[in-house]
């Protein structure tokens, strides 16, 4: 195939199934039946052997599957100086009235969570670098560097909490100073991963596709315009650490818990407030390496236990900030189901921005018809094309396809099996052939 740079004609979001080996030497582990050596050795095999399907598979931006997690945001957040890990937190910390909070809490409560307990600070030490570095030692030599590493978004611990409670008031008199220092610590864990050789990260957020359900529901439930007073901003939007099955998505999407949202009096800042601080740190966490390496932006919209998503709606609302003012490069974008809108948002996607499009689901195993994701592939790219005066040829340049989310978020995987995965891959695989043919 030709040479390229990520992002690639045929792309995944990181996570895989998970072997049954390994889950069960995972569970030997935390039961103290099985040593961290075992685990780690259980770990390397699973690796070697999914790096080495995903390159007979035909794909250039290789995962470890993110095999090493039990979930997919990882630990960088748990490994900071003044984040702290707290097990079974406090429930007046969360929004209650927040139907995918409420799910966790039908369920018992939070396993745990992460709190800001004094200042941000890096310690220097990566947690997820020899990751990366044992995924790109297994690629053939004239590969190396092209392993993709996911990396969570660094604003993932503030919206799920009430307000004033992401961090101590002693330690940080406003939001900003919170952020600051966040994305400080996130430019040194990137500095750390360039040094090593990454050069291609995807940041994963359900945050923005929180803020795309709200604005479109209010959108929706009120005629096409704002009629309500300027709503104040919650929180807590995210389940919390503990992946639980989420709240069903007629309730996320309910008149009460807008409702809820607008009654609060504790909240400071509307949603177009909020969406700003999210995309200024952002860019400040990345500014100092955007220009040598590649970041991708993969906004979620819940990928839990049993294939359960948790928000709905297009990106309409937060298109223009979205694409134009936050300065990564790549979106990989959700648009399997009805419930990710229509293609119209795309015509805001700038000419040096690339789209992936998520049009193949990784929740269930039913295939989709090949002809028609060529079809609306296309039909993207039409929509990109009027939007910058672009032919749909040159539009197409900037395009490439996916499934829409991982399967395996969570290690448990999502309601679809191995083999299902595998010919879901060999599907986006033979797309990206037939519309770009010797293209990675």
């Amino acid at each position: 195939m030709a040479s390229r740079n990520p992002p690639f004609r045929a792309e995944h979001l990181g996570s895989l199934l998970r072997p049954a080996e390994l889950l069960k030497t995972r569970g030997a582990f935390e039961a103290g039946k099985a040593s961290a050596a075992d685990l780690k050795a259980e770990e390397d095999k699973a690796v070697r052997e999914i790096v080495n399907t995903q390159v007979e598979l035909g794909y250039r931006a290789v995962s470890d599957g993110e095999y090493r997690r039990g979930v997919f945001w990882g630990t960088f957040f748990q490994t900071l100086e003044g984040m702290t890990e707290v097990q079974n937190p406090p429930l007046d910390i969360f929004r209650k009235y927040v139907p995918d909070v409420a799910g966790f809490l039908e369920k018992g409560g939070p396993g745990q969570s992460c709190l800001c307990t004094g200042k941000i600070r890096h310690t220097g030490k990566s947690s997820l670098v020899d990751e990366w570095l044992y995924t790109n030692s297994l690629l053939p030599a004239d590969r190396r560097g092209e392993a993709k590493l996911t990396m969570i978004s660094p604003v993932w611990y503030h919206l799920r909490y009430s307000e004033g409670k992401a961090y101590p008031p002693d330690v940080y008199g406003s939001e900003e100073e919170y952020f600051a220092d966040i994305a400080k610590a996130y430019s040194t864990e990137l500095g750390i991963l360039y040094d090593a050789g990454v050069r291609n990260v995807q940041i994963d957020d359900p945050l923005f596709a929180c803020h795309v359900l709200e604005f479109v529901i209010v959108v929706i439930g009120h005629g096409g315009c704002f009629r309500r007073r300027p709503r104040r901003q919650p929180r807590t939007m995210t389940a919390c650490n503990r992946p639980v099955a989420p709240a069903d998505s007629a309730d996320f999407c309910s008149e009460k818990m807008i409702e809820g949202w607008d009654q609060d009096p504790t909240n400071s800042r509307t949603l177009d407030e909020l969406l700003d601080l999210y995309i200024k740190c952002y860019n400040d966490s990345i500014a100092a390496h955007k220009d040598k390496m590649h970041f991708g932006l993969h906004i979620c919209r819940g990928n839990f236990r049993g294939s359960r998503h948790f928000s709905e709606g297009g990106y309409d609302r937060i298109a223009i900030k979205l694409f134009q003012q936050l300065h990564v490069s790549t979106y990989y974008l959700e648009y399997d189901t009805p419930r990710a809108g229509g293609f119209a948002p795309l015509q805001h996607v700038p000419k040096d921005k690339n789209v992936i499009l998520g049009v193949i689901t990784s929740k269930f195993p039913n295939m989709e018809d090949k002809e028609e994701m060529r079809k609306r592939v296309y039909e993207a790219a039409e929509v990109m094309a009027k939007g910058t005066g672009q032919s749909r040829e040159q539009a197409l340049e900037r395009i490439g396809v996916s499934p829409q989310c991982g399967f395996a978020s969570h290690e448990e995987g999502n309601a679809i099996k191995y083999p299902d995965m595998i010919n879901k891959l060999k599907l986006v695989r033979e797309i990206a052939d037939e519309i770009w043919p010797g293209q990675p």
